[in-house]
């Protein structure tokens, strides 16, 4: 666990030099309802910042009441959306303390040339997290957490790449919400 820490929180300070961009699909009821494109980065203080630079979507806007009804069941939507996603980046980028938090709650197995550590009430009370991970190079291989906002069950997984200079990302991620019938997929890209 200190191994993986420490190559994570090594790899983590080479990602913060980076900007980069999450391409994301939004789906509510099984169809596509919006894209975005989303710019990340690191603070001078290390704090992730995210801005919205494109949005396209095909759902048409009503006018007059059925209009603000669909205005405020949008932003409901967006609402929970932000808080979902906020807590899978909490999955994703765990500090080196929180790793340490996992591993000493985590049983550990080793398949296939790959550790899988599970542990349960990580963030929220009765989430459960599970990371593959590369025995050989103590990287990520991928994470799967399922959690809660508020009382509805949510889940999702991030897939983990290389860039051609070594460092280590989370490639795709999916997330997954049941309660209000919606799915993102999204792909990060474009590192400069």
């Amino acid at each position: 666990s200190l191994e993986v820490s420490k190559v994570e929180e090594s790899n983590l300070e080479a990602l913060k030099k980076l900007i980069w961009k999450r391409h994301s699909t939004i789906f509510v009821d099984g169809a596509e309802k919006l894209k975005l494109v989303t710019e990340f980065s690191f603070d001078e203080k290390g704090e992730l910042q995210t801005n919205v630079v494109d949005a396209d979507t095909d759902v048409e806007q009503k006018r007059g009441l059925r209009g603000r009804a669909q205005k405020n069941a949008i932003e409901d939507k967006m609402d929970y959306v932000e808080k979902a996603g906020q807590l899978a980046l909490a999955y994703t980028f765990m500090t080196k303390g929180q790793l340490m938090d996992f591993f000493a709650k985590a049983s550990v197995t080793e398949e296939n040339g790959n550790y899988i550590a599970t542990a349960e009430n990580v963030y929220v009370k009765g989430d459960v997290v599970t990371f593959v991970i590369d025995k050989e190079n103590k990287k990520f291989i991928s994470k799967q957490f399922k959690s809660f906002v508020g009382q509805d069950g949510i889940s999702g997984e991030i897939i983990y790449a290389d860039l051609s200079n070594g460092i280590h990302y989370g490639a795709t991620s999916s997330l997954d919400m049941p309660a209000k019938k919606m799915k993102i997929l999204a792909e990060n890209k474009d590192y400069t």
